[in-house]
């Protein structure tokens, strides 16, 4: 693998010194805070999503992608259950009217806008009902699986992950970006008055989930023949780059937490 440029490696790290606070800050005054923060967040994504889908374009599919994501996000925040209804019911409204229209494929479409839906309300769950501490542990894991798989994958270097689907991705990278989530559940275990090898297997099963999402993510990418989902952050390209990984450990994690008995 190539070395890094070091001007986008310097804003990478600069982006990243900025973004993190403002979501930790959110995290942490809980309320409108971190309403406001999903919110901007959801908008960010299915802008992007719905560019993708419309080949830079929005029309009617890109406004009912957005619409849909704005609806199911802001009925969960008021504390009904309709917004998974209303993210399932509006991601095949979304496919119904690409289709109708042809201004995106319809699957597509759908599929992404789901995702994203689903993804952002599990990050909601999380946030109101696991509590503060855990919704920043959740945070921790999957930056530490970016930030390893990243870190691993360019020092080792070795075999490509899948090659067809993102060409810069080894396999040293996706052991990396599990094995650093496990360090970190392992040593963050004490603060959760938990098991070390629980916290581990659990940190470890969420780095897996962020980097199946960021290898979801770099399918759709590789359809759509692009390299970032927009520009909108500096070094890092898109919402849609940096939150994919998120997405999957929010939902992986609200599943954990219907079965495990921490939880």
């Amino acid at each position: 693998m190539a070395p890094a440029n070091p001007s986008t490696l310097k804003l990478r790290i600069i982006s990243a010194l900025i973004l993190a606070p403002l979501a930790l800050g959110a995290v942490w005054a809980r309320g409108i805070a971190i309403l406001l923060l999903v919110f901007a967040a959801v908008l960010g994504m299915g802008w992007e999503w719905a560019r993708l889908c419309g080949r830079g374009r929005l029309g009617r599919t890109g406004a009912a992608i957005i619409a849909t994501l704005l609806a199911a996000a802001g009925a969960l925040a008021l504390g009904a259950g309709a917004g998974w209804a209303i993210g399932l019911a509006g991601s095949l409204g979304v496919a119904i009217i690409a289709g109708a229209t042809r201004e995106a494929d319809p699957i597509w479409a759908g599929a992404g806008t789901l995702w994203i839906a689903a993804g952002s309300l599990a990050f909601l769950w999380v946030a109101f009902a696991a509590g503060r501490i855990l919704t920043i542990w959740l945070l921790a894991v999957v930056w530490a699986s970016d930030i390893a798989a990243y870190a691993v994958g360019r020092t080792v270097g070795g075999p490509r992950l899948a090659p067809r689907i993102s060409p810069n991705k080894s396999w040293a990278g996706f052991v990396g970006g599990i094995a650093g989530p496990a360090l970190v559940g392992a040593a963050s275990a004490p603060l959760l008055h938990g098991s070390p090898g629980f916290f581990a297997a659990l940190a470890a099963a969420l780095g897996f989930a962020a980097q199946l999402g960021d290898l979801a993510e770099s399918l759709a990418k590789r359809h759509f023949g692009v390299k970032d989902s927009s520009g909108l952050i500096p070094g890092h390209g898109g919402l849609l780059d940096r939150l994919d990984g998120l997405l999957a450990a929010a939902l992986a994690f609200m599943a954990a937490a219907a079965v495990l008995p921490y939880f």
